[in-house]
């Protein structure tokens, strides 16, 4: 959990308020704000017979997943219906209700399987991380792949904890029989001397699920974010699937680490409500409640400028470019869950935006962007370095804010 002494901000509300403006410079919305979509009769069948199976069942490792049952029953019902939108972004404010007071920003991309999801919240929560004075910080990352892969892993699990037994806490034996994931998380967060010998989930992926993992990791790189394959960053297989991240920054205190925001892909549990299935990632970011906690919201002007990107390459340089502008003030639409350039274009043509920024293939090895002028088709190529210079001295879309209570 994040400690506001440890940050610029005064209070709760402040910190909110910064988090939030980031997260909407980037797309996403508040998921109660959002519309949710009609099932048609299969969909609602098949999400009966989800609902016929009780939540009681859904096997939880971690005391912080069972806030994200309520967020993915929510985030499916938006999403119903929207798949040619090709993903929605949102976020949710959930306070704590058990243990110190402390309230959760959630940032949720639902609706796509590619790794861009991931990349996303974790350059998103990145910067509200760093925006709030906190310099140090670690970010930890693991995957324990589909369901069917991860069986191995369990029952590998299982059998080195009966190994162990009788090392384990009497209390938590009962549980190892029925949720070896769970005991293993259990005993790595009480700092089990077994537990950095269990083994490791990313032992058992298969070369498929290697790939999709590696594509996450490119993002990381090409970004510039460091972080760490870290195997006991885990979660309940009813909850997660593939990808799990953490980031932490140090405890003065205990001379430790802190976790402050924790997440991945939770692809199994947005699937039970959503009747089919379905993709979903999300990180949530923790802080304490102190002070005045009522968030002030930004309302932002309209974006001069639609980013348009055309290949793998391009899409992964990006994130550079839209966190460049965000620093600087210049707002941007873009759409970064969308593959095809012909869904940007029509969305850009939708925006009726003055400018287009395209970056194809071309232009991210050459590190350059195109700047187009809609109204007469012309077009620069500028340095990326020299983009934020070149759009205020054409005067295109600098970003000018009203606070509102």
């Amino acid at each position: 959990m994040i400690r506001l002494k440890d940050t610029k901000h005064a209070n709760t509300a402040d910190f909110l308020s910064s988090a939030i403006a980031i997260a909407e410079y980037y797309g996403f919305s508040q998921l109660e704000n959002m519309k949710t979509g009609r099932m048609n009769a299969i969909e609602s069948e098949k999400r009966r017979a989800a609902k016929a199976i009780p939540e009681t069942e859904i096997t939880y490792a971690r005391r912080d997943e069972r806030a994200l049952t309520s967020s993915a029953r929510k985030c499916a019902a938006v999403t119903r219906g929207l798949a040619e939108a090709g993903g929605v972004l949102a976020y949710r404010l959930v306070p704590q209700s058990t243990g110190n007071p402390a309230t959760t920003l959630e940032l949720h991309v639902v609706g796509t399987a590619s790794a861009v999801a991931e990349a996303l919240l974790l350059v998103v929560a990145n910067a509200i991380i760093e925006e709030s004075g906190m310099t140090d910080r670690h970010l930890a990352i693991n995957n324990i792949g589909s369901h069917e892969s991860s069986n191995r892993f369990v029952r590998d699990v299982s059998a080195y904890l009966r190994k162990h037994i009788e090392s384990i806490s009497p209390t938590l034996r009962p549980r190892a029989a029925i949720d070896p994931l769970g005991t293993l998380v259990q005993l790595i967060e009480r700092g089990h001397p077994a537990a950095p010998r269990a083994p490791q989930a990313m032992e058992y992926l298969t070369e498929e699920e290697r790939r999709k993992f590696w594509e996450l990791l490119e993002y990381l790189e090409v970004y510039g974010l460091a972080y760490e394959l870290t195997p006991s960053v885990l979660g309940s297989r009813d909850c997660w699937a593939h990808s799990l991240y953490e980031i932490s920054v140090p405890d003065e205190e205990t001379g430790g680490r802190t976790a402050i925001a924790f997440g991945g892909r939770y692809d199994p549990l947005v699937s039970r409500f959503s009747g089919g299935p379905s993709s979903a990632a999300v990180i949530s970011i923790n802080c304490e409640v102190r002070g005045r906690t009522k968030v002030d919201r930004s309302i932002q002007g309209l974006p001069a400028m639609y980013f348009a990107h055309l290949g793998g390459e391009a899409r992964r340089r990006a994130l550079v470019v839209l966190e460049m502008l965000r620093r600087e003030s210049i707002p941007v639409h873009q759409s970064l869950l969308h593959e095809r350039i012909g869904e940007q274009m029509a969305k850009a043509k939708q925006l009726a935006v003055p400018y287009i920024l395209i970056m194809g293939y071309k232009e991210a090895m050459e590190n350059t962007i195109l700047v187009r002028e809609v109204s007469t088709n012309s077009q620069e190529a500028i340095p990326v370095a020299d983009l934020p210079s070149y759009l205020k001295r054409h005067h295109v879309g600098t970003w000018k804010t009203r606070t509102t209570a």
